[in-house]
């Protein structure tokens, strides 16, 4: 009776042996098989389509629980996308399927760094904008501009001759914004680059000349005068004996701010219209944010040297003889350097300043024929009589 007993469990004691060892030959077995072929694909291994099904799910499932947690709208209880119900005729065009709250309509030229907080970024942000339009040559007339500016003003270069690099011997021109286009003029760059949105951060903007010396002007006064005469368009006072072109932008010695003149006899129909009023030079003019949404519009994206845009300005601000002036007690000397003139090139026999001259005066008369026609036309069709 007991013998067959010892021998059932002798036999069940081989069994296990034989399973133990069968088990741990398939382990170095696919050991061995799994070091030769590191990279094998399961794609092209021929397993059963059930079973790769089942490992690409497991390995997306994180990825999929990811984009639930973002975009819980934009999926249902299956696996079908549902569409999108946000729509906002108030936001800027082509951001209407966006929610309002993730709409950035404005930016400015704040300079960022590449890591950190972004809220910690900006230790100053500048309230005002500078623009200069400039060649290396004026290098160190352009440094003496720029250091009548506070960190309150944000400076940025526009270059036609596209030498940027050279600039860095100025420290301060490692803080400013460099844009590099060759031989183009500062209405040019401003219609491309100074949209109102894109310079909605800043209270007033400068969009001045190369060629200005500033001996006699400080930046900080100069504002609290424009603001303290409410001027959304102006421009500092012109040294009398040079580059004077018109007496409204004459500097006076005896006032802080003028607004109006007297000129040569028939030149003004109206005390109130340019050049008599409402009016200043495009050599050095400041505008206030909201004086310049309207002003960039202005600009004609094909009339680049902007001529004609001073006597058109007052369209921008009203009343336009009290919105607009010169402020006399922070002035400025126009040094007269023809050097965009130089950029030209030479045509039938005329120098390159020449043909740049040339288009400038025919780019006023295209200017004044626009805006003629397109008064008419307005009049026209709502049917009023042009006062």
């Amino acid at each position: 009776m007991g013998t067959p007993y010892r021998s059932g469990a002798f036999k069940r004691s081989n069994d296990s042996t034989r399973l133990v060892i069968t088990t741990i030959m398939g382990m170095v077995f696919g050991y061995f098989v799994g070091i030769s072929f590191p990279s094998v694909s399961l794609t092209k291994i021929n397993l059963p389509s059930s079973l790769i099904s089942t490992l690409d799910y497991a390995f997306n499932d994180d990825h999929r629980r990811a984009i639930e947690r973002t975009f819980p709208e934009n999926l249902g209880s299956g696996s079908t996308p549902l569409t999108p119900k946000i729509y906002v005729p108030s936001n800027p065009r082509g951001a209407e399927s966006l929610p309002p709250g993730i709409v950035v309509s404005e930016s400015d030229f704040y300079l960022r760094r590449l890591w950190g907080e972004p809220s910690e970024d900006l230790t100053k942000k500048p309230k005002y904008l500078v623009t200069f339009t400039v060649g290396l040559d004026q290098k160190y007339n352009i440094d003496a501009a720029v250091k009548k500016f506070s960190e309150d003003f944000q400076i940025l270069l526009f270059h036609y001759d596209g030498r940027t690099t050279e600039w860095d011997q100025f420290e301060w021109s490692k803080r400013a914004v460099h844009i590099s286009v060759k031989k183009q003029t500062k209405w040019w760059y401003a219609k491309r680059f100074l949209h109102p949105d894109v310079v909605a951060a800043y209270d007033y903007i400068f969009i001045w000349d190369e060629d200005l010396g500033v001996e006699h002007f400080n930046a900080e006064k100069y504002m609290q005068l424009v603001q303290k005469h409410g001027l959304d368009i102006s421009q500092p006072g012109l040294e009398p004996n040079n580059g004077l072109t018109w007496q409204m932008t004459k500097r006076r010695g005896d006032r802080e701010v003028h607004k109006d003149t007297e000129e040569k006899p028939g030149w003004c129909s109206d005390p109130h219209l340019p050049p008599c009023a409402a009016f200043v030079e495009i050599m050095a003019p400041v505008f206030s944010r909201e004086a310049w949404r309207c002003v960039w519009h202005l600009i004609q994206n094909d009339l680049v040297h902007g001529w004609g845009l001073d006597f058109a300005l007052r369209r921008c601000v009203e009343p336009a003889h009290e919105k607009i002036g010169v402020v006399d007690s922070q002035w400025i000397v126009h040094q007269v350097i023809p050097s965009l003139g130089n950029q030209g090139q030479p045509e039938n026999g005329k120098a390159p300043w020449e043909g740049v001259r040339e288009r400038c005066r025919n780019e006023w008369a295209m200017f004044q024929d626009r805006l003629s026609n397109a008064d008419k036309a307005y009049f026209a069709q709502h049917g009023k009589t042009r006062v």
